[in-house]
């Protein structure tokens, strides 16, 4: 369960980030659509909801919102400073296919 919360985290981020006009212009160019950006926020927000429900089933109310925000904190800073300085283009395509890889990891 963690691989698919971690995973989930990075994409939540990777939502919020895109329903700022700054962050699509990084990742899209000139191409962002400023429309889309109040379902970015309302995916972002429903993906961290969904991986704090994950924490909690997983370790219970003591120690499931402390491993939420580890994995809050984990998934933000992968982003913040490891893909948007160095690897913009691979964030959306990570953002996709992380969860896949979670769900398979946590089925496993």
């Amino acid at each position: 369960m963690l691989a698919l919360a971690l995973a989930l985290s990075f994409s939540a981020f990777t939502a919020l980030s895109l329903a700022m006009e700054r962050h699509q212009h990084d990742l899209h160019g000139k191409a962002a659509v400023p429309a889309r950006r109040a379902q970015w926020r309302v995916l972002g927000w429903s993906l961290l909801a969904v991986t704090f429900a994950l924490c909690v089933a997983d370790h219970g109310w003591a120690m499931g919102p402390v491993q939420w925000l580890g994995v809050m904190t984990v998934g933000g800073v992968t982003l913040s400073f490891g893909l948007y300085p160095y690897r913009p283009r691979w964030i959306v395509p990570l953002a996709i296919t992380l969860p896949l890889l979670g769900l398979v990891v946590a089925l496993a």
